[in-house]
């Protein structure tokens, strides 16, 4: 089947196209959807891409970050200013992937994909489609929903405090390998004890999810082996594991507690 692209300069009539044809999709680095069409997917015949500079462009100021939806792994590694997510963008894939695959790609990764999303959800992120900030949360939860045929713009955050945000992806294959799970936590501590907790998950929904069970078992208990008793006894409340290749569902609610026990204790 012939694949036709358009192409558009700013990122609202990109997203005005999408949305009149539903056998358009989007391309930013190509790495998810180029893929779907070499591998048969006949639902689309469009690509649809924007040039918009925005879309490429990284912001920090007053303690808050700004990522373009078409910048890549690559340059958050580069970027010293995103120091707390250089560790998770260097788990996406090898050199080659992480410079084309894109922040807005990987946020509409499906699962085992996505672990840039399991950080930024743990940041409390909020994304821009067209008018104001919408969290990431709700994002995720409709992304293949009322976000499907959309173009997201951007994703921001607050800064976190160097060392709060906690990643941690396990894999079976090293150093590049699919996710079994991955665990994103941001900790705040005072005098010993934890004030406030957001720990998010990769690989244990159909999306990335917080662990609200986790954070309100944290919450003014130290950070030690009995002090996280609570939250490991809840890790997998409200999870509902996904099964692929790699794992088995059952396998990745079994696990999950030891390593996100290791994640807290580090």
């Amino acid at each position: 089947m012939a694949m036709t692209l358009q192409t558009f300069s700013t990122a609202d009539a990109a997203g005005a196209a999408l949305a009149a044809d539903d056998a358009s999709r989007y391309i930013g680095g190509g790495t998810l959807v180029v893929r779907q069409a070499n591998e048969g997917d006949v639902s689309f015949s469009t690509y649809v891409r924007a040039t918009d500079p925005a879309l490429s462009t990284i912001t920090v100021e007053d303690g808050r970050a700004t990522l373009g939806a078409s910048v890549t792994m690559g340059r958050i590694i580069a970027d010293g200013r995103l120091a707390c997510l250089a560790e998770v963008a260097k788990s996406v894939g090898g050199p080659a992937i992480r410079n084309v695959a894109t922040v807005g790609g990987n946020l509409y990764a499906p699962a085992p994909y996505g672990d840039l999303a399991v950080a930024l959800l743990a940041l409390d992120a909020t994304v821009e489609i067209g008018g104001g900030p919408i969290p990431l949360s709700a994002f995720l939860a409709d992304r293949h929903g009322t976000y499907a045929h959309t173009v997201l713009k951007n994703v921001g955050f607050a800064l976190p405090v160097a060392g709060s945000l906690r990643f941690l992806k396990v894999s079976r294959v090293k150093p590049k390998g699919i996710s079994v799970v991955t665990i994103a936590a941001l900790l705040e501590e005072k005098d010993g004890t934890i004030t406030s907790a957001r720990v998010a998950y990769g690989c244990m929904a159909d999306r990335p999810i917080r662990a609200q069970a986790v954070e309100a078992a944290l919450i003014g208990k130290p950070r030690t082996a009995d002090g996280i008793r609570d939250a490991l006894a809840v890790a997998a409340d409200g999870t509902s594991p996904i099964t692929d290749a790699i794992a088995s569902a059952w396998y990745r609610s079994q696990v999950l507690p030891v390593h996100l026990g290791r994640l807290l204790l580090a």
